[in-house]
């Protein structure tokens, strides 16, 4: 059996936009019925959803039919966790709060057997379809596409250096976190903010790699898009879902 081809990582590589969709509903029906959307990928949430790894397994199992890649973000850049992503079938991985070149190194190693790096040796997990594909270990790094994310002020300085890492695929701005190290609180449509993402997609893509990021709205995201951004996950299911319900049970109640 040859080595699960990761879309994703290929799609950005070349520079093709990759629509997303944030899941944080830790719910395996929710991300099947999203996975036939027609998104390109899904972002499994464990940093700030009350994911775990069974429930983050059976959200694998449930996109594989569907058109989207899945893109697991660990609810922190630790080895142990990485590992046992990687192992159960994760080929994509976002890293949270990577401040440094150092610190996106150490993720990379994270993902690299020895002696490349330090990930743990199983060839018998769901990632090597159970010990049937062929050179796992040898072959498995090349369908891994490591995603990091910037999320401050401090980290945004070095935003060349993280993104040149060898074996980093992409930088994801986190844009909540972000303002909040500018002193806006949230406020990302300020236009302190507005420059910063501008000239962090423009850094970014100067490097070779793929830049991403997150809005529910649509024309920023359109204009994202236009300043270089080509992973960008338009929504959320939560959001969605809430939004959605909300309207609904407002309509009939106003009625």
């Amino acid at each position: 059996m040859d080595m699960p081809r990761n879309h994703f990582k290929h799609a950005i590589a070349k520079g093709d936009v990759q629509i997303g969709l944030w899941c944080s509903l830790c719910s395996p029906v929710a991300v099947e019925i999203v996975s036939h959307s027609g998104y390109d990928w899904l972002l499994l949430d464990t940093e700030h959803s009350p994911n775990d790894l069974q429930e983050i397994i059976a959200q694998l199992q449930a996109a594989q039919a569907g058109t989207a890649s899945c893109v697991v973000r660990p609810a922190w850049n630790d080895m142990v966790l990485i590992k046992r992503y990687l192992d159960i079938g994760a080929q994509t991985l976002l890293i949270p709060f990577v401040q440094s070149p150092e610190e996106a190194k150490r993720a990379v190693d994270a993902t690299r057997y020895p002696p490349k790096g330090v990930r743990g040796l199983t060839n018998s997990g769901r990632a090597s379809r159970y010990g049937r594909v062929k050179d796992y270990v040898k072959n498995a790094s090349s369908e891994i596409c490591l995603l990091v994310q910037v999320e401050t002020r401090e980290a945004l300085k070095q935003i060349e250096a993280i993104a040149s890492v060898d074996g980093v695929d992409g930088v994801f701005i986190g844009p909540a976190d972000l303002s909040n190290s500018f002193g806006y609180f949230g406020n990302w449509n300020h236009p302190e903010m507005e420059a910063a993402f501008k000239d962090a997609g423009k850094r970014i893509r100067s490097t070779g790699k793929a830049a991403g990021f997150l809005t529910a709205n649509e024309e920023e995201a359109k204009k994202l898009i236009g300043w270089g951004f080509n992973f960008m996950a338009v929504g959320a299911d939560l959001g969605l879902l809430a939004k959605n319900a909300d309207a609904l049970a407002k309509r009939f109640k106003t009625a």
